[in-house]
């Protein structure tokens, strides 16, 4: 298991290498989608909490570390962090799938009705309150 920060320093990092680089928003929903497909193999990726967020599923930490590019891909050196070879090819496909797509998709996929980010955010009476991991694991 990881921290979703030092999680979050390897997909940038390899976005940036691959020449794709991601914004914060598309960042967030990539960690998203990892947690859940470990989850789904009653594996944990990162023990840092995800909230429902207005845009979607967001780790706090994460956001709060990169949220100075805003809008924009992040671009930021030295901030390499080593994945078990195990789990990198698990983690790698996910980023490579999922950083192609319109970053309001993701939100859109993320948002879907009985999904775990729809069950607690809930027209916002739930914004900014954790989504439990047994809930992303049995509705994504």
């Amino acid at each position: 298991m990881y921290n979703a920060l030092d999680l979050s320093k390897y997909i940038v990092s390899k976005c940036i290498e691959d020449g794709r680089p991601i914004s914060n928003l598309q960042l967030q929903k990539i960690l998203y989608y990892i947690q859940k497909d470990f989850l789904q193999r009653n594996e944990i990726a990162f023990s840092d909490d995800i909230e429902a967020w207005q845009f979607g599923p967001v780790v706090p930490n994460v956001y709060y570390h990169y949220c100075g590019y805003g809008a924009m891909p992040i671009f930021i050196t030295k901030e390499v962090f080593s994945i078990l070879s195990s789990d990198a090819s698990y983690i790698d496909k996910i980023v490579e799938e999922k950083r192609v797509l319109d970053p309001w998709e993701m939100v859109a996929e993320t948002h879907k009705e009985d999904g775990a980010w729809s069950k607690i955010y809930r027209k916002g009476l739930g914004n900014h309150c954790v989504i439990p991991t047994d809930l992303i694991k049995a509705v994504g």
